[in-house]
């Protein structure tokens, strides 16, 4: 569905979406409907309501490294079977959370969505966060089950009722025979949208992880966007997505709520491992791929990527950060037949605010595209808190279905995000061009302080990596008593470059205005990164103060 000029206000410029008299921009999409709030009615139940009839033909759920398949007949059968299950062998009734500790595999989406379908609020975590990570988790989200694997059981507390996903039990759980009897005797739950569906734990890439309560209204929102915005598209080979972002991630759980909503088969990979993902891609014809921006660029320089067939891809869709123009550029190069679909949001917002929706809107180079539908936004001087209009920078504020409840046992910091208005605060600095296009400029806690000027470290990433001899590459504050800050760059060199600090100096001295030159460097192995792909610069910014001499 183009952009296309819903019936805005007069006051409301139907090119930029932005209104004169309230300084709010409205989404340029065509309204889209949703179910009435009032109405019972889980995130699953009107999920699978979307699903195509009849049945797709293809696999539900594929595992990358086996080869072993569910059908979409034993896909929703195993849903209905392990639903019920847990409410009689389990005891796991409406509002009751569920801690999730497993890697990707077969039985996690049919996990999250018998969860769900029962009222339960899911609450999954990285399987290989630490034990101490994973305790604030758990008191935040108070859970009273946990579902892990052997290999994860171990790090959770001892008193957490636990249910391993591989056990007898749990297989039993999904058996027919011992579910049929069972779902016989129960009455249907009824759930309510303002229930909390999901607890999923922010990135923590700025301060200490929260927990994200997401309600069934919010998926509704987000699965009605999702096939609202089906493309009819003749292609001969069936869909395909391979996950590369984990489904304990917000990108992730959205992208497996619009799989199955779409009909398409999800391949899922234990652990993500590049080799494995291009070997995956050629072996099961992948065409869709939820990606990151670092993958973006490793997908453009690496030589293993070239030489594999990857022409059953169709689509990435690109999240997480903005995705510069000569990374797309080089992409494009050698993959013209893919297209890079960007999109924008947070974990506060169920994953979904902005993205493009073209292969013209793709080509806006730099921006993650135009406002979704039933979404508004304000950008606001983050010192005098005047809204601003197109062309100008300030703090992003999002409205609409999508957005959190709140952060579960953390009043003050739900009240510090969300206004009584219902705006969302997300801590990006961005701006609105005169189309409705939203760029983000970065986030306001992470922009470097340099004498009177302000230094957005992703702009100067952007330019880092489109160096032929750089893998990837990150820009942190460094403290300097003349400056205050300077920008200090981690560089990781391509295998077999021999870059020195003066050469990728330059190259970005060359490029930026004298305030925003790079003015120090280090050469790793590798940058430290979230499962989103979120740069952690904290852990970067703790590594250049504790260890000086090493950085120089």
């Amino acid at each position: 569905m183009a952009a296309g000029t819903p019936q805005l206000p007069p006051t409301v410029d139907p090119r930029s979406g932005f209104c004169r008299e309230t300084k709010v921009f409205h989404n340029l999409r065509d309204p889209l409907p949703l179910p009435p709030e009032s109405l019972p009615l889980s995130a699953v139940s009107f999920a699978l309501s979307l699903i195509p009839s009849p049945l797709p033909a293809q696999p539900a759920l594929v595992d990358a490294a086996t080869g072993a398949a569910v059908s979409y007949p034993d896909f929703l059968a195993r849903i209905r079977n392990l639903a019920a299950a847990l409410r009689t062998g389990a005891g796991v009734s409406r509002g009751d959370v569920a801690f999730v500790l497993s890697p990707a595999g077969l039985d996690v989406p049919v996990l999250y969505l018998a969860l769900l379908s029962i009222g339960a609020v899911v609450s999954p975590a990285n399987p290989l966060s630490a034990p101490s990570e994973i305790a604030h988790q758990i008191r935040l989200s108070n859970p009273s089950v946990a579902f892990a694997t052997t290999a994860t059981a171990s790090k959770l507390p001892a008193y957490l009722p636990t249910i391993l996903l591989d056990s007898p039990r749990f297989r039993s759980f999904i058996s027919a025979d011992v579910a049929a009897g069972a779902a016989a005797q129960q009455q249907p739950v009824e759930v309510r949208q303002s229930d909390t569906a999901a607890i999923l734990y922010s990135s923590g890439t700025t301060g200490r992880v929260k927990g994200v309560a997401l309600t069934h209204r919010n998926f509704v929102a987000l699965t009605a966007a999702y096939h609202a915005l089906t493309r009819e598209v003749e292609d001969e080979l069936p869909p395909v997505v391979l996950f590369t972002v984990p489904l304990f991630h917000v990108f992730g759980f959205m992208m497996a709520l619009r799989a199955v909503v779409l009909g398409e088969t999800i391949v899922l990979m234990e652990r993500f491992d590049f080799g494995a993902m291009l070997r995956a891609v050629e072996r099961y014809r992948v065409t869709f791929m939820p990606v990151s921006p670092p993958l973006v660029v490793a997908m453009a320089k690496s030589d293993e990527a070239a030489r594999r067939d990857l022409s059953s891809l169709r689509v990435l869709g690109c999240g997480g950060a903005p995705l510069g123009r000569d990374v797309a550029e080089r992409f494009a190069a050698r993959f013209p037949h893919v297209e890079i679909v960007q999109g924008y949001g947070l974990t506060e917002s169920t994953g979904g605010v902005a993205g493009t929706r073209t292969p013209e809107e793709s080509k806006v180079f730099g921006s993650t595209g135009r406002l979704g539908s039933n979404t508004e936004a304000k950008i606001v001087d983050p010192t005098t808190g005047e809204a601003l209009g197109p062309g100008q920078r300030g703090e992003l504020w999002i409205r609409g279905p999508t957005i959190m409840k709140g952060y579960v046992g953390d009043a003050e910091a739900t009240a510090a995000t969300l206004d009584s208005e219902g705006w969302l605060k997300t801590g990006d600095l961005c701006y609105f061009d005169d189309d409705g296009f939203l760029f983000i400029v970065d986030r306001l806690k992470e922009l470097i302080k340099y004498k009177a000027y302000q230094v957005p470290p992703a702009e100067l990433e952007h330019i880092l990596v489109s160096h032929p001899g750089i893998a990837d590459a990150a820009v942190i504050p460094y403290p300097d008593e003349e400056a205050g800050q300077i920008p200090m760059a981690f560089v990781v060199r391509q295998p077999g470059s021999m870059l020195s600090d003066e050469e990728v100096m330059d190259f970005v001295g060359k490029q930026v205005a004298p305030y925003k030159r790079i003015r120090r460097i280090a050469f790793v192995s590798s940058i430290p990164k979230s499962p989103a792909g979120k740069i952690l610069r904290r852990e970067l910014i703790n590594q250049a103060v504790s260890s000086p001499k090493s950085m120089l």
